[in-house]
């Protein structure tokens, strides 16, 4: 018996950690869902651009210390030491958007952005 409750405690932990896998998933330039690419990621110095079909969506542009997700040419929030603030307030985490986009911390920060905001 005590077997079979250590089974169903591993797989239910399995269970667990396969459905927090985040949803897309970087590979070079890609942003993948189930293996299809949705998004591209262009990255000049240390500025990034999201594209959806050849159409730039958004882009996260360094300046000091910290990002700025900005979508037609307006801010819609700021990334700063694993944090994301919306109008100087702490929106969400940068690991909070991690979940979603298994991507690098600002990549992964400015899709959580755009998507929360509409814009993808």
């Amino acid at each position: 018996m005590k077997k079979l409750a250590n089974l169903l405690v591993v797989g239910s932990v399995l269970t667990a950690g396969s459905a927090l896998a985040a949803d897309y998933k970087c590979k070079g330039e890609a942003v993948e869902k189930s293996g299809s690419t949705v998004y591209r990621v262009r990255n000049s110095g240390s500025d990034y651009t999201i594209e959806k079909s050849g159409s730039t969506k958004g882009k996260a542009v360094k300046s000091g210390s910290k990002y700025s997700v900005e979508a037609s040419g307006s801010t819609l929030a700021t990334v700063e030491n694993g944090k994301i603030y919306k109008s100087g307030s702490t929106w969400a985490s940068v690991s909070d958007a991690q979940r979603v986009y298994d991507c690098p911390d600002v990549v992964a920060a400015a899709l959580w952005v755009l998507e929360k905001s509409g814009k993808l």
